[in-house]
């Protein structure tokens, strides 16, 4: 018997982890307030929230975790193709749509005419940004591999950890992936230290960094599904969530942070999930968290083009930092509202029809 096989007898695979779903929701809705903070407090010595951007970090640890505990005992069963078509029927849909929202507000954005510069390019950019193929092509705008919707490079690399996992790590024992996330430790502590954060991989001219940082928190998440570091607590959903948004508001420093962050995500975040996976929610939180899980991946995927039109309005307008902090809590509640739109009307009747789709070409190869 390997290795997560042997876990996943000893976990109840039936069980639903509340608090994880609830802590991602969290994330997302800390990425939100972040770029918001970007833009209105550029200098992130005096943004409060200026280590939100680990929240990708975190992501990847859940991400690696539930993957393992989705498909650690079925991918041999189901194969490779089968696991990708699932995959891309989760992510994608919503790739297409924040892109489809991107050209628009770019295009149609009230406070610049930026697009008209690149119209030639559009047809492909666009392209790309549906087919998750990073193509940097403004400048003036960061120099983003997915300008039209920049989330989307974390989505890039979590294709890429899902193919080698089902490739590769799907078929290795515990020993290896500690050696593979020993090495995917220091090369963390590497890139940050190179860059001195861990703010990297959206940027074609730190493209690399992403795969970095989506390296050891993958490995992790699975470590601790196969190696069963689950801690069973009573500690519900408010603490862990306490828990999660003290790491976003850590203090920035520019001398410490190549140490800081990386030890947050190599030590913190495995340890946070250990602890999410092993707490229960009550009735009410059980809710709450479902509905946060449920909303989080849509508004990751669609804010972002709003951030593109407030930076537009920003430069244009020049408003108080007052009024871009009403813009902040106004523009995040609004967004908020609209993912759960989205995720009803738009992303969760296209997913069941592919499912669908899914379930019947295999009914039709089996018959």
């Amino acid at each position: 018997m390997n290795d997560h096989t042997q876990a996943a007898g000893l976990l109840n695979t039936k069980q639903h982890y509340e608090i994880l779903d609830g802590l991602r929701g969290v994330a997302a809705i800390a990425v939100v307030v972040f770029h918001f903070m970007e833009i209105a407090v550029p200098d992130y010595n005096d943004n409060f929230i200026a280590h939100a951007y680990l929240a990708v970090d975190f992501f990847y640890c859940l991400s690696g975790f539930v993957i393992a505990y989705a498909y650690d005992n079925k991918l041999a069963d189901i194969g490779f193709g089968r696991f990708f078509k699932q995959r891309l029927i989760r992510l994608q849909p919503l790739v297409i749509v924040g892109s489809i929202w991107g050209l628009v507000a770019f295009i149609f954005d009230p406070f610049s005419d930026l697009w008209v510069k690149y119209a030639d390019k559009l047809p492909v950019a666009f392209a790309a940004s549906c087919l998750m193929i990073p193509y940097a092509f403004v400048p003036e705008r960061y120099f983003n591999i997915f300008h039209l919707n920049p989330p989307s490079w974390s989505l890039f690399w979590e294709y890429v950890a899902s193919i080698v996992y089902a490739a590769v790590l799907i078929r290795v024992g515990r020993k290896v992936l500690w050696v593979l996330a020993a090495i995917g430790a220091g090369a963390l502590f590497y890139e940050a230290h190179e860059a001195t954060n861990l703010g990297v991989g959206w940027s074609g001219d730190n493209f690399w960094g992403g795969g970095i940082r989506a390296c050891f928190p993958f490995l992790a998440g699975i470590l601790v599904y196969r190696s069963r570091y689950i801690i069973r607590n009573k500690l519900g959903f408010l603490i862990p969530t306490g828990l999660l948004l003290l790491t976003f508001l850590v203090p920035f420093s520019a001398p410490y942070n190549w140490v800081i962050e990386p030890s947050i995500v190599i030590v913190y975040f495995p340890l946070l999930v250990a602890v999410g996976a092993g707490a229960v929610p009550g009735p009410r939180a059980k809710r709450l968290c479902e509905l946060s899980g449920n909303i989080s991946y849509p508004l990751y995927m669609i804010h972002y083009p709003f951030i593109w039109i407030f930076m537009s309005y920003v430069e244009t307008h020049k408003p108080t930092l007052h009024e871009m902090s009403i813009i902040t809590v106004v523009g995040t509640l609004l967004l908020i509202g609209l993912s759960y739109l989205v995720l009803v009307f738009v992303d969760m009747p296209i997913r069941m029809f592919l499912k669908n789709r899914l379930r019947g070409s295999s009914s039709t190869v089996s018959g």
